[in-house]
């Protein structure tokens, strides 16, 4: 959901770029996961609030700035039964990384690694026999089949 770039002020304040459509995204979970990898950790929000394109928060026992300094580059996560469920035709990204990419001629051009947020539009990072960048446009992505764990693309393996 997010990711904690920095402390924020010397009371244990942070602040999170969020990967949400939206920067209040984040705002609506009283209580936010922070880690990375195997290691995480559950901590209730005391306060959050949108500033610009990010969130700063404080969390409930991050008192200092040191505490909030310790949680630079930690990810944000909610349990994901708190999540709403997807509008038709939208995904969750982490449904989607791992997920093969075919084009529309049956050629697998590589599984789906990573998806990049840009200015004009997603992007889906697709490793095969080499790296791929497919702009997540309709006009690319013909279906996403989360069942079958295939993306169908229009896209020549010659790209």
């Amino acid at each position: 959901m997010g990711r904690v770039t920095a402390p924020f002020g010397v009371t244990g304040w942070i602040r999170i770029q969020p990967f949400t459509e939206s920067p209040d995204g984040l705002l609506a979970y009283p209580v936010w996961w922070l880690g990375s990898g195997s290691e995480w950790k559950q901590y209730p929000v005391a306060h959050a609030r949108v500033r610009g394109r990010a969130v700063v928060a404080k969390l409930e026992g991050c008192d200092d700035r040191d505490c909030a300094a310790a949680l630079r580059g930690r990810e944000v996560a909610v349990p994901r039964v708190d999540l709403p469920p997807p509008a038709e035709n939208e995904w969750y990204w982490a449904d989607l990384i791992g997920l093969t990419v075919v084009n529309t001629t049956g050629e697998t051009l590589g599984t789906l690694s990573g998806i990049l947020r840009t200015g004009a539009n997603d992007v889906l990072v697709v490793e095969g026999g080499r790296e791929r960048l497919l702009p997540f446009i309709a006009e690319v992505v013909r279906k996403v089949d989360l069942e079958r764990g295939v993306v169908r693309v229009e896209w020549s393996a010659d790209y």
